[in-house]
């Protein structure tokens, strides 16, 4: 795990204080970066994009200060400056297409009302055009992002303060 800080300060300039959070256990940390990995990179028809907007609006609802400004400041610096804080505060206001709209309203309920989601929330997805592996990926972002929002709530987790200039 040295080795992944290392490459974390030379792309990003830091470490993200998310990290260095698990680093008093390499199992839990290795964990925590490969299941991450595996969502990022394998979620066949999400876009980088779409999974960082996923994580902003699943963190405000949750009012995760860390996650809030870590992934604002991705989908400020993957879409725009506009779109990133729109996510933070209220993305129903922002200007999101039909696929958009059906995927946040989705991981919104999934994280605000797990026992509400029916077939009819499913349905909507795919009328939005996602398919079954997509709706998976979806609750599985989701999913991620309220469980570290409940980690970085617990332990006070702040986020490094680059994260509040960039992309602006």
């Amino acid at each position: 795990m040295d080795a992944y800080f290392k490459k974390c300060d030379e792309k990003l300039g830091f470490v993200p204080n998310v990290l260095k959070a698990f680093a008093f256990d390499d199992g839990k940390l290795k964990a925590f970066v490969d299941y991450r990995h595996q969502l990022v990179q394998n979620a066949a028809n999400l876009s980088k994009l779409e999974i960082e907007m996923i994580a902003t609006v699943v963190s405000s609802q949750n009012r995760c200060f860390y996650c809030i400004t870590a992934h604002g400041n991705a989908v400020r610096q993957l879409g725009d400056p506009v779109l990133g804080e729109m996510m933070v505060m209220n993305y129903r206001a922002a200007r999101l297409n039909k696929r958009q709209r059906a995927m946040l309203d989705f991981a919104v309920k999934l994280t605000n009302a797990p026992w509400e989601v029916e077939e009819e929330d499913r349905e909507r997805l795919r009328g939005a055009g996602f398919n079954d592996r997509d709706i998976w990926d979806i609750a599985s972002v989701a999913a991620f992002y309220n469980m570290t929002n409940r980690l970085a709530s617990a332990t006070d987790m702040r986020p490094n303060s680059v994260y509040h200039g960039q992309a602006r």
